[in-house]
């Protein structure tokens, strides 16, 4: 996956988009910590990362994008909370992505039937899917 600038312009987006409520909670911290380390990036680095943003670098492929918008959806339900703005937020930085509006849409209202809101991966593939047949 990406090269390691890629990997640096995931977590600086992802914790961007973490304090859009001006505030990093613990367990956001910890998820992210957690995608960090599953990119490969050391706690020091990314722990770097949230004193100075990296150069954003735009995700090539519609996966790698699908896959970051799901890891924001994720983050974004991390504490149980869905404010206004973070769904606002997580909307635009789809549409940023290119990501069809109505998949966009679509995902941020089925996330309410699942337990946490944590959409399956299976099904936000088959959403992604079906709106760019």
């Amino acid at each position: 996956m990406g090269t390691h600038k890629e990997k640096l312009s995931i977590l600086s987006e992802m914790i961007a988009f973490a304090r859009v409520d001006h505030s990093l909670k613990d367990s956001e911290y910890q998820f992210l910590l957690g995608v960090a380390s599953n990119l490969g990036i050391d706690k020091e680095t990314f722990d770097g990362l949230l004193n100075e943003k990296s150069p954003k670098v735009v995700l090539k492929s519609q996966a790698e994008r699908i896959v970051q918008f799901h890891r924001l959806l994720l983050l974004m339900n991390i504490d149980q909370e869905q404010h206004q703005k973070e769904i606002r937020t997580l909307h635009n930085i789809g549409l940023a992505m290119g990501l069809p509006p109505s998949a966009i849409g679509q995902v941020l209202e089925v996330m309410h039937q699942y337990p946490n809101k944590v959409v399956p991966v299976d099904v936000l593939i088959n959403i992604f899917k079906a709106h760019y047949n």
